[in-house]
């Protein structure tokens, strides 16, 4: 099951904790604790630069990781995961790792998460009706990851597993600039 949502090196890291997590009976602590560090990285840009750059030295990307989960209160198979991400100079996926683990997590509850992109922030009545649709079509739990993308002008752009739906603005441009062109 695992291994045909999530891939690569990220994907396999992500397994690995999924699995222990599994074992351990933790597996919503360990979420919690890794939604932590996604709001963190997020929030501080110190952190983000630490997750992201290659510069620091593995001991150095280790202290500073080790100080953070200790302020966050994040310790045992978390910790000992992220440490261990630090250790072998892979920080800088944490990311990919954290959202591959997430999706194990959403497949292990027969949830599925759908990526909208917006031109602008869209009110919580548009989300809700949004999911239902969704949530109908699939005939799953559905979650809304919303990026918000003014280049897409208007409208908006859905992403569930392989299927995209683009009903932006942007893309109607385009078709009928394409349209036109070819009537000349």
């Amino acid at each position: 099951m695992a291994e045909t949502i999530v891939s690569g090196m990220a994907g396999r890291y992500a397994t690995a904790l999924f699995e222990l997590a599994d074992e351990a009976g933790s597996i919503d602590a360990v979420k919690a604790d890794l939604d932590q560090l996604v709001a963190l990285i997020g929030e501080s840009a110190d952190f983000a630069r630490l997750v992201k750059s290659p510069v620091f030295s593995a001991e150095e990307q280790e202290r500073a990781v080790t100080a953070v989960l200790g302020a966050l209160g994040i310790a045992g198979l978390s910790a000992n995961f992220v440490k261990l991400v630090a250790q072998n100079r892979r920080l800088f996926a944490l990311p990919g790792m954290i959202k591959g683990y997430a999706a194990l997590v959403a497949a292990q509850r027969g949830e599925v998460t759908a990526e909208v992109t917006v031109a602008e922030p869209i009110g919580d009545a548009h989300l809700a009706t949004l999911k239902a649709a969704l949530a109908e079509q699939t005939g799953k739990d559905v979650g809304l990851d919303v990026i918000v993308d003014p280049s897409i002008l208007g409208g908006l752009i859905v992403k569930l597993g392989s299927r995209m739906v683009d009903a932006s603005l942007k893309t109607k441009l385009n078709s009928i600039r394409h349209a036109m062109k070819e009537v000349r």
